[in-house]
């Protein structure tokens, strides 16, 4: 799907929740240019499989930009303004990348995003996410925009708490998947990605979640 980046052409929004917006495309556009900047970005801050609390390691391969990067290791989970790897500070976010993220959150009733966190998921077949709430951020009121690249994938939506019933969203290539106010603490996931050949990605699937992991949101609140 080929949508306008204009901002009075209106792009087709799906509510999948009070305060989740669901951007069915929105980065199919520019998909060149959300490619080219991630592929830039690992090659300063390389993919890795991140070892949980619990001893294992993740079967997503992670990386992250801006100012503070989402880490996990047998300490716990937390964000680190340097690359454990390198001992350096993450790659900055590029500005294209911070645009679409902010532009994509007002759209979804959010203005004022200013994300200084980009978490980099890569997904391989076999792949998966258990589910979780993002609950490491400063500020709640600040939404989370989550970007869809190559494979599809089943997402995991659950509620508020771990037994909450959930359903299965496809999410597929350009999709924007935002969420905050009272959705902002939903626990979510990925089942297993499925194999699959995507003309851009081959068999991958690149997820970017954009957050406010320190900063404070101005706008406070979603518009109504």
């Amino acid at each position: 799907m080929t949508l306008s980046l204009f901002p009075d052409e209106p792009l087709p929004a799906e509510i999948i929740d009070d305060g989740a917006v669901l951007l069915r495309g929105f980065a199919a556009a520019q998909e060149q240019r959300w490619v080219a900047d991630v592929t830039a970005l690992q090659t300063r801050a390389a993919f890795r499989n991140m070892q949980v609390p619990g001893g294992k390691f993740m079967s997503v391969a992670i990386t992250n930009a801006g100012g503070w990067g989402w880490i996990s290791d047998l300490q716990g989970y937390r964000y680190s303004a340097v690359d454990p790897q390198t001992g350096k500070p993450w790659p900055a976010i590029p500005a294209f990348l911070c645009e679409q993220a902010a532009r994509a959150a007002a759209l979804a009733g959010y203005p004022d995003f200013a994300p200084d966190a980009c978490l980099i998921n890569r997904y391989q077949p076999g792949a998966r996410m258990g589910l979780h709430r993002d609950q490491d951020e400063h500020d709640y009121a600040a939404p989370i925009v989550s970007v869809s690249l190559g494979l599809a994938c089943s997402f995991l939506w659950g509620g508020l708490t771990r037994q909450s019933p959930t359903r299965r969203l496809a999410l597929t290539h350009g999709d924007v998947l935002v969420w905050g106010g009272r959705s902002r603490l939903v626990f979510h996931g990925v089942a297993p990605l499925k194999q699959g050949q995507h003309p851009l990605l081959g068999n991958e699937r690149w997820n970017l979640t954009f957050r406010m992991a320190k900063a404070r949101y101005p706008a406070g609140q979603p518009s109504e």
